[in-house]
């Protein structure tokens, strides 16, 4: 018994040695030198700027492509979710026509119609609730408003007014230092362009302004892309 006891401990002693060698250290990356960083804060504000670019439509009457200024409330729902508020101004214009006149001489000219925008979503972390050499990207969904409050031209039937946006997009967030970060996001907001009766409606030899196959209502895509300066807070 005593001779099958040492000749047990002598063939354990590799194992151990190789254990002691080969052993946790070697899984993943020591906690000093790990490329990801827990995510401290659960809340973050942001000011942000950048281009609206409008997309192309028959008439050329929607508001066009411009600047766009805005801020963005996120607070974190759970596991990498965030729940978001964002509210934007894009400093746009767009031609005015009245129908009625001919071709040549319908013009009204371009006028200043400043287009808001305001929707709420939710954003993912593509890395979890941490940031991988401190930079977290994400994708995001969101459903709101587009509106030019009141912007109605006189002998131009065309109102854009409040219609339903939809927004989706992705982005990435760079944590600067412990409580600022600096945000880049690109997307689209997708709302709908209506056209008036006006519009496809021939007066004496004047023609109507588009053609009577042209959609009276269509979707279309508005992409965007901005960068911004986020405070975060609330553990």
């Amino acid at each position: 018994m005593k001779s099958l006891s040492v000749s047990v401990l002598f063939l354990m002693l590799p194992a151990c040695a190789f254990a002691q060698s080969s052993g946790a250290p070697q899984v993943g990356y020591p906690t000093n030198r790990s490329p990801f960083t827990d995510l401290q804060y659960r809340q973050e504000i942001t000011l942000f700027g950048g281009q609206f670019k409008a997309g192309t439509e028959p008439a050329q009457v929607a508001p066009r492509s411009g600047p766009m200024v805005g801020a963005r409330y996120e607070v974190t729902v759970g596991g990498p979710a965030q729940f978001f508020v964002r509210g934007a101004r894009v400093f746009s214009k767009r031609l005015a026509i009245d129908p009625t006149q001919p071709a040549a001489t319908r013009s009204l000219g371009v006028v200043t119609v400043p287009l808001y925008l305001a929707d709420l979503g939710i954003s993912m972390n593509l890395t979890g609730q941490r940031s991988y050499h401190r930079i977290v990207p994400s994708v995001a969904v969101g459903v709101g408003v587009a509106s030019t409050l009141k912007s109605k031209v006189e002998k131009d039937p065309f109102n854009f007014g409040t219609t339903f946006a939809f927004s989706f997009g992705g982005g990435l967030r760079i944590l600067a230092t412990e409580r600022a970060q600096i945000r880049m996001d690109f997307g689209t907001h997708m709302y709908q362009i209506r056209y008036p009766a006006g519009y496809f409606t021939s007066t004496g030899s004047n023609p109507a302004v588009l053609p009577s196959n042209q959609a009276k209502s269509f979707w279309k895509s508005n992409p965007s892309i901005t960068a911004g300066l986020s405070y975060l807070f609330f553990r």
